[in-house]
């Protein structure tokens, strides 16, 4: 394993991937395996000194820009956004400026959704706490956006399932992955899945790129 493309990747791959691990052994439940991540996560964020770092990107404005942006191919003016694991709030924000999407929020986390709230008073009303795999929303949406690794491996499929019950399209990224291998999205693809489009940049790491990629509800 390179760990200098994993650290790329992901700045906190290890203790992930030791979560990831007990989980798999048993020694987490699912309800530990959240609080286990939030440990890692949740104090980073709070933390942040700026709003990119707060949202959990270790870029500036700019490079938040450059990677986060490309989710903007996936969307229409207009349509309804939900973020899931929306933190701070800045993708809400920022989706509405580079997609003029009206914007919605969902974060596990109390206190990011709080500091969310605070950023965005204009949406204060729009921003819910609530863990994705089990959250009942009060509406469809025209475009849910989430990350797969928000909920332990076995309960991935069921959250893409679960999501696309209420979305016209579920946006999965922005995600680092190796330009030679599209392995997320083959992986998906596997679990029965159809994939409706994709959006892609090059990463400052030459061997990785930016990608997200969009299923479409039947």
């Amino acid at each position: 394993m390179d760990e200098g493309l994993e650290a790329a990747k992901e700045r906190s791959w290890k203790e992930i991937a030791a979560i990831d691990a007990a989980h798999e052994r048993g020694e987490l439940d699912d309800a530990g395996w959240h609080e286990a991540v939030a440990s890692v996560i949740e104090p980073a964020y709070l933390a942040a000194d700026t709003a990119e770092s707060g949202s959990g990107s270790s870029r500036d404005a700019r490079g938040w820009e450059y990677a986060r942006s490309l989710l903007a191919d996936a969307v229409a003016p207009g349509q309804t956004f939900l973020d899931i694991g929306c933190a701070n709030g800045l993708l809400m924000e920022s989706m509405a400026r580079w997609g003029d999407i009206e914007p919605y929020g969902l974060e596990i986390s109390s206190e990011l959704a709080a500091v969310a709230r605070i950023r965005l008073p204009q949406w204060a009303h729009r921003i819910w706490v609530g863990n994705a795999l089990e959250w009942d929303p009060p509406h469809r949406f025209d475009i849910v956006h989430t990350n797969v690794d928000y909920v332990p491996v076995p309960r991935r499929p069921a959250l893409v399932k679960h999501l696309l019950s209420y979305a016209g399209r579920l946006v999965i990224g922005v995600f680092n992955e190796e330009r030679e291998t599209r392995s997320l999205e083959n992986e998906v693809a596997a679990w029965g899945f159809a994939i409706s489009g994709r959006s892609e940049r090059p990463h400052p790491h030459p061997q990785l790129a930016y990608r997200a990629f969009w299923i479409d509800s039947s």
